[in-house]
């Protein structure tokens, strides 16, 4: 795809690395509804099943790894890999100023959009959250793209080693002020001890830290930099396809591997963005984007992603109007009360929502489907949204 993950694009899609739109959309439907749906079919499960699915569908309280855990990092991922595509051309037609200042633009307005997305101004001072979702995703997008305009390969390997280890090692090695004992546990790591002294306005769900703080943005932007390295293996004239397919599988097997094994000492966690968790996710992605490439580019089997192609090509549009339309909502209107409460009735009603299982079930789709509607008309009608 030659747009990064925060500008979803301006080209046609036809244009464009049809495998990465894919596992963008596919990624993003969880998000922007695809969880909620699951979560709503689980009750239908035999138990069994439901108390196997369910956990995968919540992160992790603190340590572990579940498939929700997946889905930021996954995006964060893409974004490397996007940025290089971007870039690249920029670089070879327009030369290093247009690209600074491609990076730039990009990265402040996708951090105000983090802002607006939280509630912007509309909360007073310290209310504002600074640092979130997308305003991580601005910072990884930055400082990969000021690596990846100044950076061959070799230098990417050495810059994410640096920030893996480095983190590793201040967490793992450097006694926190006051002579606190080294801990990977909530509120006494390093990571959290920084946000409660030096991050400003509100940190998520009231907390004195952040799980999108400031010292674990470092290791976020070794996940967007193996997106870097997936995209230059991609684009590597050199390798067939079935190559480079075998390399992303393969190091995502190698990368999960060496993520759990190095969990040993420094435990895999989301909230504090371990180094191992980095290895891990990044290898899952690799994995998700070998089999997608896969099937989709060289394969040539792309109907069944369609719908993942209208959400990947607006995810930061789909993401914001999550936020701003309310779907689920609009979907009660529509289906809701007694309609929703004699579609419950069908399967024996019950349960602590209105219409029980099956009444949830509808709520859920139809909010799906609203938002799919308005994937499908933008991409229908190349309506990007261009950052």
């Amino acid at each position: 795809m030659p747009k990064d993950a925060a500008e979803s694009s301006g080209s046609t899609p036809s244009q464009r690395i049809v495998s990465i739109d894919a596992l963008r959309g596919f990624d993003m439907f969880w998000i922007i509804g695809g969880e909620s749906l699951a979560a709503a079919i689980l009750p239908f499960c035999k138990q069994p099943l439901r108390e196997t699915l369910q956990p995968q569908l919540e992160h992790a309280a603190w340590e572990g790894f579940r498939f929700y855990d997946l889905i930021f990092p996954l995006f964060v991922f893409l974004v490397g890999m996007s940025t290089v595509l971007s870039l690249s051309k920029i670089l070879e037609q327009n030369g290093k100023a247009a690209a600074y200042w491609r990076v730039l633009r990009r990265a402040v307005l996708l951090y105000l959009l983090g802002v607006f997305y939280y509630g912007g101004l509309s909360n007073l001072y310290p209310g504002i959250r600074f640092m979130g979702v997308l305003q991580r995703i601005a910072l990884c997008y930055l400082f990969t793209g000021l690596a990846v305009i100044n950076l061959r390969v070799r230098g990417i390997i050495v810059l994410l080693v640096v920030l893996l280890a480095g983190y590793w090692a201040w967490l793992s090695y450097v006694p926190l002020p006051g002579g606190g004992a080294i801990s990977f546990a909530a509120e006494t790591n390093w990571a959290n001890y920084i946000d409660a002294r030096y991050l400003p306005g509100w940190k998520w769900e009231d907390k004195t830290w952040d799980p999108e703080g400031l010292l674990s943005t470092l290791p976020a932007i070794g996940t967007c930099l193996l997106g870097v390295l997936a995209a230059e293996l991609l684009r590597n004239r050199n390798f067939s396809e079935w190559f480079k397919v075998c390399c992303l599988i393969g190091a995502g097997i190698v990368g999960v591997a060496a993520g759990y094994a190095w969990g040993l000492q420094f435990p895999v966690i989301k909230k504090l963005w371990t180094s191992s968790y980095v290895l891990v996710a990044g290898g899952y992605s690799c994995i998700l984007m070998g089999v997608f490439y896969l099937v989709i580019d060289v394969w040539k089997l792309r109907r069944w992603a369609i719908v993942f192609l209208w959400i990947g090509s607006n995810a930061i549009t789909l993401y914001m109007a999550a936020n701003l339309l309310n779907f689920h909502q609009l979907a009660g209107r529509l289906v809701g009360g007694d309609v929703q409460a004699a579609v419950g009735r069908l399967w024996g009603g019950g349960g602590a929502a209105p219409g029980g299982p099956l009444g949830t079930l509808l709520l859920a789709a139809v909010a799906l489907a609203l938002m799919l509607i308005l994937a499908r008309f933008l991409y229908r009608r190349k309506i990007f949204l261009r950052l």
